[in-house]
């Protein structure tokens, strides 16, 4: 099903319901350029908080680069979240059956692929903290997606890349000061990439904290009390690099 919502001067907004395999709702934010087909497009993985503001005006910075960009609920039936404890229940929540997240996930890209605007041979996924690993384990399982970048991601699997089985160039952009994921983690992760031949580049940011890239981390720290530091300049670098990969590999 299909809701047509707002349409913003030369970005068109549209909400997409639809299912994963064992029949949950899940709720899509679609933001493309008005007039365009075939487009190059976009996943947008989100944060623990879901499918909010943030993630949506990603999807539209997205869109008026030219891109159909596609925010994704990895929660179901629009799910957000307001606190921590709650944001850790939801995403717990996807870790209970090992091919949750890898199911919703198939379920949103073939969801895009579909959509009449959209270039299905041309689709890339970002994705930030959890929204990261939801990408990257993603192209872990061999979607046909050209190009993965993570900001501030949890770059953990249980089901490490395998050589010949992991199609998407990646970009992960990582804060050096980052006490959530540790610049070990990092190491660790080069390791599986390069065991399974993937290319790919990784950025360390100085100065940057987990959540980085989002001007409300600071905030979020203060009302619950985790290491959460919003960055500008990393965010903007990021963002450039991000944009440079997507351009190249997709356009």
């Amino acid at each position: 099903m299909v809701n047509q919502a707002t349409t913003t001067p030369e970005i068109i907004i549209r909400e997409i319901s639809y299912t994963d395999s064992k029949g949950q709702s899940l709720i899509g934010y679609l933001a493309y350029p008005e007039g365009k087909n075939k487009l190059p497009a976009v996943l947008v993985f989100p944060e623990w908080w879901g499918r909010n503001d943030y993630i949506e005006k990603r999807a539209r910075e997205l869109a008026e680069h030219g891109y159909a960009a596609f925010a994704i609920d990895m929660y179901g039936d629009k799910k957000v979240a307001e606190d921590a404890k709650t944001a850790n229940a939801y995403m717990s929540a996807t870790f209970d059956e090992p091919d949750t997240i890898v199911d919703r996930a198939t379920a949103a890209l073939n969801t895009l692929s579909a959509q009449p605007e959209v270039n299905a041979a041309k689709i890339a996924a970002i994705g930030f903290c959890y929204g990261g690993k939801v990408a990257l384990d993603l192209a872990r399982s061999g979607a046909n997606i050209q190009a993965v970048a993570t900001f501030h991601a949890n770059l953990s699997t249980q089901t490490p890349a395998q050589k010949g089985h992991f199609n998407a160039e990646v970009l992960v952009s990582h804060g050096h000061d980052d006490s959530m994921v540790s610049l070990d983690d990092v190491e660790q992760f080069k390791q599986e990439l390069d065991h399974a031949e993937v290319n790919y580049r990784v950025d360390i940011y100085p100065n940057a904290k987990h959540g980085f890239s989002n001007p409300a981390a600071d905030e979020n720290a203060r009302k619950n009390g985790v290491d959460l530091g919003y960055n500008p300049l990393a965010e903007s670098q990021s963002f450039d690099a991000t944009y440079a990969l997507l351009d190249r590999v997709l356009k």
